[in-house]
């Protein structure tokens, strides 16, 4: 028999009624505000969350769209969730865009200098993940810049996408003295990489930080100690991969002469 469809949770539920209350076959977009997820939890005699951001949070990076909503998506195509202003939002149909860390690319031995009362203590995925990051200054090694974290969880209003929240916010400067912003995602766990959020980080950077290069960059966890780094772009509401690299955090002991030989080839060509 076939594997019976798990029942929706409330999300869901709600993401189900509005979609359906405003959709018509061959719209590539249905729009809807904050005050529907309340007309759609009284229909449906659904309790809300307090934080009503979290159904749109939770859609974007934690669990899919209801079945009946994916089985309107055309062929290559799927539905996002974009902010287009204050409590303002839009079902939108974009091409399918998965960005998932390249498990044929070379790990690069780092030594580890995360302190250990850090790892000890790191309260979730995120902060974990965020925390070696800064720690080990990957992204001065990815970029090759000098970077330095500006603000953790950077939550503020962008024009014609309402708000919007960065995990980590860089800036840097290069040799010849251009200067950067940088949006950091964080992803560990089920999370996923998301065109919407990076669509936002870059929106954001662009209104608040005008003079500076806004360089998106991602980063997520393969394992405890491997990371993935990745600058992204958006391109036609598709996001794509400017460069990926995997940083593998080592005791220092643990990287050979032969390791170093190997980077030492690799830089000079």
């Amino acid at each position: 028999m076939p594997p019976k469809t798990p029942p929706m949770n409330r999300y869901q539920k709600i993401a189900e009624e509005i979609f359906f209350r405003k959709f018509k076959k061959g719209q590539t977009k249905v729009g809807f505000v904050r005050p529907d997820l309340e007309v759609a939890a009284k229909k449906l005699k659904i309790s809300l969350p307090k934080n009503l951001g979290d159904v749109i949070y939770a859609f974007r990076y934690r669990i899919k769209l209801p079945s009946s909503i994916l089985d309107t998506q055309p062929k290559g195509m799927e539905w996002i969730i974009e902010g287009v202003g204050a409590a303002k939002y839009l079902f939108k149909l974009v091409k399918i865009s998965r960005i998932l860390p390249n498990q044929n690319l070379i790990a690069i031995k780092i030594p580890d200098a995360t302190p250990e009362i850090i790892s000890a203590y790191s309260l979730s995925d995120e902060q974990a993940l965020l925390a070696k990051v800064r720690y080990n200054r990957l992204l001065d090694i990815f970029l090759g810049i000098a970077a330095y974290s500006l603000q953790n969880h950077l939550r503020t209003s962008v024009q014609g996408t309402g708000q919007v929240e960065i995990d980590e916010v860089y800036v840097g400067v290069d040799r010849n003295g251009s200067q950067y912003i940088i949006p950091v995602q964080a992803k560990g766990g089920s999370d996923q990489l998301s065109v919407v959020q990076t669509q936002q980080d870059l929106r954001c950077c662009a209104e608040k930080f005008p003079d500076l290069i806004s360089r998106a960059i991602s980063t997520q966890f393969i394992t405890e100690n491997l990371i993935a780094v990745f600058e992204l772009d958006v391109v036609d509401d598709q996001v794509q991969i400017v460069e990926e690299r995997h940083y593998c955090l080592v005791p220092a002991k643990e990287i050979s002469g032969s390791d170093l030989k190997k980077y030492a080839r690799r830089s000079i060509s």
